[in-house]
Formats: structure tokens, C-alpha cells, sequence
């Protein structure tokens, strides 16, 4: 392990190292290995580090039967034999203070609630752990975050070290190591024991502040979310600018902002429900005049209307009123815009099934659609102007009428 820099001196961001083979990913990526690296590869949750050799970004670090690949973005020149290595300090440090973080927030999960951890995920933007719980209390989620912040405030040291099986058998560990060679444990003192090979501050200070931001139920255990260091402080950051602009906006103060959203939803709600009482009695209002200018065919009034920028939702309102208010009539109406959309809707006394009529229309404009014989829609390409789709789907009204009796 001596030529894992990063388990020597986690703080380390520079080294010079020879390069002892070079090669091609199945996916086209270049990569090479080093005789030593700074760079932590991808494994245990940790993303790996990113950075540079010489001139070359590194893209992504990973070890494949025991050798670590630094993928590049382009391949590194044959001439290069020594390269010096820089790695990403503010993606390191980050990965640090959120994997130390997540080794504390599971040890105060232990402690607090005799809950384990049994995965644990260090996304770019969100950490994630899963606890072996049933159901988590407001009351609980408090008390685990509260220890956690307390173990960092109290800035206990961490050490991480490779330990022996007589070593090994002494250590109270929190969970069973998953290899048998080269154990790894990072321990903060009288707290947590944990097989580890990610990289960690030398202290829980450095750690900043564990924020939990929400919980879900995952494959029967409690998933959280949560952040710590520099990430807290700008998620911290970014939602006190959220709730200043909103309360501007409001012109409320900040501990106003529940009520004053609450009456704002209560408004809203009230305003839509009369809104859509008006939009009920204007589009009855407006049936009732189609139906009194509506065609005869025999016993049948026929509403034949085509609308522009209407969705075919309206349409369906419009058609669902007029053969509720009269079970005599038949709709065949249409809406023109990209798509040139259809309803047909007939009332209880005709026997005539509308869905049929649509079927035998729809080709006119390539479309598709479909329904029950009370109500079929459809749509398709507006290549035929929509009055002489209605004047077809009326000439098969007609026909079908003609054959029913009516």
C-alpha cells in the first residue's frame, strides 16, 4: 500500500510518479498507471479524486485487478516517462468532510437509536445512507442529528490505520470488515470503529455541519439525505436567499412566511373554484345557444362547430355538457391548431356509435384516436381544412342515421 499516497497523508495534493504502463479502456478512454498516486480511486460510496498529470485531466481514477487507472481525457504521449500529479483539493476535501461526515451520522444513529447503516452513497451534490429502521420520529431525526453536531463541535481526532488480525480482534468495531487483507479502520476515539478504506479529515471539526434535508422509506429501511462542511453552508446560503426573496415578494417578515402562504393557497383555491363555477355557467351558456342553432337531421340536432386553440379537453367538456343537456343531440366538432383535434359525442336517443364515425374520419388527416359509441376522440395532421372533415364525418352521420331508423 505504499504507493497509495492518499492512505499515507490524506492532505497531500501534489506528488511526481513514473509511468509503468499505459493503455485503452474497452470504452476508447486512455488511462495509465503509476508507480505512485495521490489519486483515490472510486470504491466504499467515495467518488474518486480528480486533478491533473502535467498537463492532462485526469477524468476518473478506478483499480481493476489490482492496479489504479487514471482515465485521461487524452492520451499521455509516449515520450512522458515521469509526470507530476495535482489533484482536485477542493473535491478531495469535500469527499472528506462528507465521508467523515456520514461515519459520524451512522455511529449517532447506532448510539441514539441502536439503528444500523447498510449503504451509504457520496452523490455530487446529496450524501446518502440507509438505516435499518422502521419508521423514523421528527423527535428521533433530531436527537441523532443533535449527537452528531456534538461529536463534531467536541473535534475528536480521526485516524485511519491498517491493523492486524490480533489488533483487529480488539477493536470494538461497528461492522465486520468486508476483506481479509490489508484492513483498513478509521477510528475517532470512544465513538465509532469502522473498516474503511475512503479518505478522512484528521478531526471531526473539520467535518463543518451534519445537515439532514429529508428521509423516504427504501426497500424496507429509511433512506436520508444530508450534507455536511462547505455544502451545508451553501445549501444554508442558498435557501436563506430563497426565503429573503420570497418574503420581499410577500412584503412579509420571515416568520410570517407559513401564515401568509397558507392565506395566499386559501385565496388561490378560492379564486380557482369560482373561476371554474363561471367558466361552467359560460360554456352552459354558450351549448344552449349552439343547441338552439342547432341542424335537424330528422329527430336528431346536430351541432357541427369547428374552434380555434382549443384543447381537446374543451372540447370534451363542451361535447359532455351539450349530450347531457340534450339527450337528442350529436356533436361533431373540431379544433384547429398544430394538431387538428376531434370529438363526437351522441346523446342517450340516438343510436348512432360516434366512435365508428371517428374511425372512418380520422384517415382524411392521418390520424388516430378512439372510444365508446357515446364519445370517440382523435387527432391528426391539419393538411384538410377542419369544416370539410366535419362535412365527411356528417355525410357518415347521415348515412348511419339513415340506416338506425331515425
Amino acid at each position: 500500500m505504499k504507493d497509495r499516497l492518499y492512505y499515507q497523508d490524506a492532505y497531500q495534493q501534489s506528488f511526481t510518479a513514473e509511468v509503468t504502463r499505459r493503455g485503452v479502456e474497452e470504452d476508447g478512454v486512455p488511462f495509465v498507471v503509476l508507480s505512485q498516486t495521490a489519486f483515490y480511486p472510486t470504491g466504499g460510496g467515495q467518488p474518486s479524486d480528480q486533478g491533473t498529470l502535467g498537463d492532462i485531466q485526469v477524468l476518473d481514477v478506478e483499480e481493476v485487478d489490482g492496479e489504479i487507472r487514471h482515465r485521461l481525457l487524452e492520451p499521455m504521449p509516449e515520450q512522458v516517462t515521469t509526470v507530476v500529479g495535482s489533484i482536485d483539493w477542493d473535491r478531495r476535501f469535500d469527499h472528506m468532510q462528507q465521508h467523515a461526515g456520514q461515519h459520524i451520522l451512522s455511529a449517532a444513529f447506532l448510539e441514539v437509536a441502536g439503528a444500523e447503516t447498510v449503504a451509504f452513497h457520496l452523490g455530487k451534490e446529496r450524501v446518502t445512507i440507509d438505516v435499518r429502521l422502521d419508521e423514523l420520529s421528527a423527535e428521533l431525526w433530531e436527537a441523532v442529528e443533535r449527537r452528531a453536531n456534538q461529536v463534531v463541535l467536541e473535534n475528536r481526532p480521526i485516524s485511519a490505520r491498517f491493523v492486524d488480525d490480533e489488533e483487529l480482534a480488539t477493536l470494538p468495531l461497528k461492522k465486520q470488515p468486508t476483506v481479509t487483507e490489508n484492513v483498513r479502520v478509521v477510528i475517532i476515539p470512544d465513538f465509532d470503529y469502522n473498516p474503511c478504506g475512503g479518505t478522512h479529515p484528521a478531526g471531526t471539526g473539520e467535518v463543518g455541519m451534519i445537515k439532514i434535508l429529508g428521509w423516504e422509506r427504501h426497500r424496507g429501511n429509511i433512506r436520508l439525505e444530508f450534507i455536511c462542511g462547505w455544502r451545508a453552508l451553501r445549501d444554508y446560503s442558498k435557501k436563506q436567499a430563497t426565503i429573503r426573496d420570497v418574503s420581499k415578494l410577500l412584503m412579509t417578515g420571515e416568520a410570517e412566511l407559513v401564515a401568509q402562504s397558507e392565506r395566499l393557497v386559501a385565496e388561490r383555491d378560492a379564486l380557482r373554484q369560482a373561476l371554474q363555477e363561471k367558466e361552467r355557467l359560460l360554456l352552459e351558456g354558450e351549448v344552449r345557444q349552439q343547441l338552439e342553432q342547432a341542424s335537424l337531421l330528422g329527430p336528431v340536432r346536430l351541432i357541427q362547430r369547428s374552434f380555434e386553440g382549443r384543447s381537446i379537453q374543451e372540447l370534451q367538456q363542451f361535447a359532455q355538457l351539450t349530450v347531457a343537456l340534450a339527450p337528442d343531440a350529436v356533436c361533431l366538432l373540431a379544433a384547429t391548431g398544430e394538431k387538428l383535434q376531434l370529438v363526437f359525442a351522441r346523446g342517450s336517443d340516438v343510436n348512432v356509435p360516434v366512435n365508428q364515425l371517428i374511425k372512418e374520419t380520422l384517415p382524411l388527416i392521418a390520424g388516430k384516436g378512439g372510444g365508446n359509441p357515446a364519445m370517440a376522440q382523435g387527432g391528426g395532421q391539419p393538411s384538410v381544412p377542419a369544416d370539410d372533415v366535419l362535412a365527411h364525418a356528417r355525410q357518415l352521420l347521415e348515412s348511419a342515421l339513415a340506416t338506425a331508423g331515425h
